[in-house]
């Protein structure tokens, strides 16, 4: 590929712009849910997907209910699509996560059972710093 043609190549990639979004991986014997988001959604999808036919996804428990259950038994649903304002494509990665954090909080609101493991406040983190500290 020559120099022109891989800038084609990006430019054309940045044009096409790839779907962002929150989305759930549901496990339809247990009702239980995993929560995530990605601004490349169908990239994120297969990266869950393999990891999880694979063996080797980080959140063990989703893993042992796919191994016990199947892959049949889980379903890839969109909870939210996004567009980032035209001004600001860098602020994605960041709304997801905000979005992604509003979607825990309402599943949990609904007493949905998530697989997603609590993420820390900023005290709590602020916390373990200070400890780590005094412990050093």
């Amino acid at each position: 590929m020559t120099n022109i043609d891989k800038k084609a190549a990006i430019r054309e990639y940045k044009l096409n712009a790839r779907p962002m979004a929150v989305f759930q991986i549901r496990n339809t014997v247990n009702e239980r849910v995993f929560v995530d988001s990605s601004t490349d959604l169908p990239g994120k999808i297969n990266r869950h997907k393999f990891q999880l036919n694979a063996g080797n996804h980080p959140v063990r428990q989703l893993l042992a209910d796919w191994k016990e259950f199947g892959g049949t038994a889980f379903e890839f649903e969109v909870l939210e699509d996004y567009a980032p304002p035209e001004n600001k494509p860098e602020a994605a990665r960041e709304d997801l996560a905000s979005l992604e954090s509003l979607w825990l909080e309402k599943l949990a609101g609904e007493g949905i059972a998530v697989y997603n493991e609590r993420k820390l406040t900023r005290e709590e983190r602020l916390a373990m710093i200070a400890a780590n500290r005094r412990v050093s």
